[in-house]
C-alpha cells in the first residue's frame, strides 16, 4: 500500500512537471490576450543628444509643416499637444499659429527636454507653452482639453505605444485629430513600419482618417491623420 502511493505521488509530480514545461513552451500562451500584440514590440532609443539639430534650415519646407498644421486644424485658439517635444522645434510652429487664446502642451520623457522647451518658450515671449514631463506610457495631458495632436518622428521610440495611445484618448476633445509622422522601419532603426502603427492605433482604440506621402517626399516618410472612435 506505502509502495503504492508513493508511485501515485511521484506521477502526479512528473505530470505537473510535464504540465508545467507544455504551458511555457507552448506558442498559445506566448499569444495571450493579456498582452496585446505590438505593445512592446522593439523600439528606438530616446535621442538624449544636442537638441539644436532639429533646428536645422529648411526642415520647415522638407516636412510642410503648415500644410501639416491646416490638415490637423491647427487654427488660432485651439490646444494642441505635442508629444515627443525635444528641442520644440514644433512647438514653438504651433504656438505661433494658436496664437494668445491657444494652448500648445509641450510633452516628452526626458527632464532636458522640458527644461530647453521651457527656455525657448520663455525667450522667444511664447506665453502659450506649457511643459509637461510625461510618461512612457502616459502622456498626462488635461482632460478633454486637446484638439489636435502630433508625434513627429517620435512614434518609434515610444515604449508603450499602445498604452500611451489609449491614456491619450482621454486628454481629446470631441473630433480630436492626432497625427504621426513616421518613416518606415523596424522599429529599433528609428523607424517604424505604418502597418504597425495603425494595427497599434486600432488597439488601442483609434480609426484611420486620412494617410499622406508628402512630408519629405521621399517615400520612406508617412503621414497618418487618426481620430478616437468614440
Amino acid at each position: 500500500m506505502i509502495l503504492t502511493r508513493r508511485v501515485l505521488v511521484l506521477a502526479v509530480l512528473v505530470s505537473c512537471q510535464t504540465c508545467s514545461f507544455v504551458s511555457v513552451q507552448s506558442p498559445v500562451s506566448a499569444q495571450s490576450p493579456v498582452a496585446p500584440a505590438g505593445e512592446h514590440r522593439k523600439t528606438s532609443e530616446p535621442y538624449t543628444g544636442d537638441l539644436s539639430i532639429f533646428d536645422s534650415p529648411g526642415r520647415d519646407e522638407r516636412l510642410q509643416i503648415n500644410r501639416v498644421m491646416d490638415i490637423l486644424g491647427i487654427t488660432p485658439g485651439k490646444t494642441v499637444a505635442d508629444i515627443g517635444a525635444g528641442s520644440g522645434w514644433f512647438t514653438v510652429r504651433a504656438a505661433r499659429r494658436v496664437g494668445e487664446a491657444g494652448v500648445v502642451y509641450a510633452v516628452d520623457i526626458n527632464p532636458e527636454s522640458i527644461r530647453y522647451v521651457g527656455n525657448r518658450a520663455q525667450k522667444e515671449q511664447l506665453r502659450n507653452v506649457k511643459t509637461i514631463l510625461g510618461k512612457a506610457d502616459d502622456p498626462l495631458l488635461p482632460a478633454g482639453a486637446v484638439d489636435s495632436v502630433l508625434l513627429l518622428k517620435t512614434y518609434h521610440e515610444v515604449a508603450e505605444p499602445v498604452a500611451l495611445l489609449r491614456n491619450l484618448r482621454a486628454s481629446l476633445r470631441p473630433g480630436a485629430r492626432i497625427g504621426i509622422i513616421d518613416r518606415n522601419g523596424n522599429g529599433e532603426n528609428h523607424g517604424v513600419g505604418r502597418d504597425v502603427v495603425l494595427r497599434e492605433a486600432t488597439q488601442a482604440g483609434y480609426r484611420l482618417l486620412e494617410q499622406y506621402d508628402f512630408v519629405k517626399g521621399d517615400k520612406m516618410d508617412y503621414f497618418l491623420v487618426l481620430v478616437s472612435r468614440e
